[in-house]
């Protein structure tokens, strides 16, 4: 069976009327994307962020305007024109593609393969085998959307890691997500990895992924509550973060505190034109080294100083 992908080019103020029409039209199911690559970052409470330009993206099967010849022409124009009775003076174009039935799940896969982050790890998704057997390989499922490394804030911090865990023996993860950045610590060298989230599913995602990787022994994690009860004086040789600018720039008293005197903090999530305000407020607890650059994303790497 193939299925009719319409998708509505229009701007946040239409978006909830584009989603109806689409619905009303027949549509299974409804998207939303971003039209013009604008980050959304910290919304904030009870805000339901989106984007300035947007697509409205509706996927239809069994569509109640084909014609009786069951012609895909004629179930694209009354399609349309529907569509362009539902959307009056509105800002918008549409697009229509007609997509042939396929196994969905095994295309999906196939957009994921393995990475190499600097000289000996890989992450490599649990349905392929990896590509160099002897290497650090960190198993990952990637449907998770809590990070699987594609990202370039979550590779910055995987180069880091691969180059420089040596002789260090403890990290902290400060919001795990998947807990990659723990787990590859962990499979490079670290002894004990303790990680951080404010969401329950992130925990449980973290402990799953440890124990896929045989670490779940060297892995323990905690909601930020629970965790300043039990590790409020807890120090280790490598803090890292990788959330958002806000935040990292409030946690940089207690980043700092958590990190032993000589120790490293490793940061990321901060946007090229965040990066200086995320510096100063680190500086007067670190010696800091220059942003390493990805695309448009920065990690910020220091050595803690003492006495501060």
């Amino acid at each position: 069976m193939s299925w009719l992908q319409v998708s509505i080019n229009t701007t946040k103020d239409h978006a909830e009327q584009a989603e109806d029409c689409l619905f009303a039209a027949g549509a299974q199911t409804v998207t939303l994307t971003d039209a013009a690559d604008q980050p959304i970052l910290e919304p904030g409470v009870n805000e339901v962020p989106i984007w300035n330009a947007v697509v409205v993206t509706g996927l239809f099967s069994d569509n109640p305007y084909r014609d009786d010849q069951g012609s895909d022409e004629g179930t694209q124009k009354q399609l349309l024109e529907h569509i362009e009775a539902c959307l009056p003076g509105i800002e918008h174009s549409c697009d229509v593609e007609v997509l042939e039935d396929r196994n969905w799940t095994r295309a999906w896969m196939d957009n994921y393969h393995a990475m190499q982050f600097g000289k000996r790890l890989w992450v490599v998704p649990l349905h392929i085998d990896p590509p160099e057997p002897e290497a650090v390989n960190l198993r990952l499922d990637p449907g998770l959307a809590f990070g699987t490394g594609t990202h370039p804030t979550t590779s910055l911090c995987l180069r880091w890691l691969d180059k420089n865990i040596r002789q260090q023996k403890t990290l902290l993860d400060f919001g795990c997500g998947s807990g990659i950045l723990a787990i590859a610590a962990c499979m490079l060298g670290i002894d004990q990895a303790h990680g951080v989230d404010i969401d329950p599913q992130a925990l449980i995602a973290t402990h799953d992924n440890a124990e896929a990787n045989n670490v779940a022994g060297r892995i323990r994690t905690w909601l930020p509550e629970n965790y300043d009860k039990e590790h409020a004086d807890t120090q280790y040789d490598i803090v890292a973060a990788n959330i958002l600018s806000g935040p990292l720039t409030e946690l940089s008293p207690t980043l700092a505190y958590h990190t032993k005197t000589g120790g490293d903090i490793v940061l990321s999530g901060i946007l090229r034109e965040q990066a200086e305000n995320v510096l100063q407020a680190y500086n007067e607890f670190f010696e800091m080294d220059e942003p390493m650059l990805d695309e448009d994303w920065v990690m910020l790497h220091g050595i803690r100083k003492q006495g501060k």
